[in-house]
This record gives structure tokens, C-alpha cells and sequence, in this order.
């Protein structure tokens, strides 16, 4: 694959994968994904290791989201939500469309730890910082945000749930995999 990308469902990562767009249980309440595969570019895949790895160290295990996310797939996103504070426009390209950003969520004995939403709650509660959840979301919030920062990864001040590499917009867009 000459694009940078492993296929982190072939790799044994030991983390729980739940690509919400390859099935309906996501806000489109449609299938997006023409495929299961967990798709991450290789520097990604290094800091997701180490993010696998200080949560095994805490007694977590990671529950990964989404990760490369097509063009098309983050146009269809667009055409159900254009608001760019949730959705980053198809013509500007993702993070995800480059494979450098991971959604995910922490869990500790198969249970997601509450987080004050759901993912893809796209209202000021998914916001890093909202004071409006409970303080274990909060807490949790930051252990997650204190994992992520501590492999290497930036974190998206609207969403919780999502980090991409610094510099993402380095990194090309990768139109589809399959």
C-alpha cells in the first residue's frame, strides 16, 4: 500500500475496534464504510502504540471510533451536518481523510468509561473543558486527554473523543483506500 496506512485490524493492537461509519449505529443512522477495516498512517499507528501502552499501564484498554475515513465518507458526513466545527468541509479535507486522526474512547473491562456523551454528540457538551458534565466525565476526559498528549497526539478542542498528528495538514489527502 503505497499510501502510508496499516490496516490496524491486521496488526494485533490490543484495542477494541468500533468503526461507527461502517455500520448504522452512528448520527446518519446509516452504513458509510464500504469496508470494517481500521485503516491509521504508520506515524499514527507508532503513537497509538504508545497510547495502547500507558493505557494498559493504567488498566485501560482503547476503544477506537474511526480512524482513516474516506473522501467520500467524509462528504456524506458534510451533506448530514455542514457545520465546520463538527465536520471539516470535503473540499478543506479531514484529518481523517489523511489518516492521521483517531476517534476513540477509553474502556476498563469491556464498559466505556462515561465521558459526559456520547460520541459524536455534537453540541458545547463534547467540548474538552465543558464544565456542564459530571466531574468523573471530567476526570475521565482527562485521563484520556493526559494519554493521548503524553504518545504524541493534538486533541480537537470541540470533540472529546477525537486526535490527529500535529501539522495534519501535511499530510495528504487519501481519497480511498479500497
Amino acid at each position: 500500500m503505497n499510501n502510508n496506512l496499516v490496516n490496524v485490524n491486521q496488526k494485533n493492537a490490543d484495542v477494541i475496534i468500533d468503526l461507527r461509519y461502517a455500520s448504522k449505529n452512528n448520527f446518519t443512522n446509516q452504513k458509510l464504510f464500504k469496508s470494517s477495516e481500521c485503516f491509521i498512517h504508520t506515524t499514527a499507528f507508532e503513537y497509538l502504540c504508545k497510547a495502547i501502552d500507558i493505557s494498559k499501564k493504567l488498566g485501560f484498554k482503547i476503544k477506537i471510533f474511526d480512524a482513516y475515513r474516506p473522501v467520500y465518507v467524509q462528504k456524506a458526513l458534510w451533506d448530514k451536518l455542514p457545520d465546520p466545527n463538527f465536520i471539516a468541509p470535503p473540499d478543506k479535507g479531514s484529518p481523517h481523510s489523511r489518516g492521521v486522526a483517531i476517534d476513540l474512547t477509553l474502556t476498563h473491562d469491556g464498559e466505556e468509561l462515561d465521558m459526559g456523551t456520547d460520541f459524536d454528540e455534537f453540541s458545547r457538551l463534547s467540548y474538552h473543558g465543558n464544565l456542564e458534565i459530571s466531574e468523573k466525565a471530567y476526570k475521565n476526559r482527562l485521563l484520556l486527554l493526559g494519554i493521548m498528549t503524553n504518545s504524541g497526539w493534538d486533541f480537537y478542542r470541540n470533540e472529546w473523543w477525537h486526535y490527529q498528528l500535529f501539522d495534519s495538514i501535511k499530510f495528504p489527502i487519501i481519497n480511498d483506500v479500497f
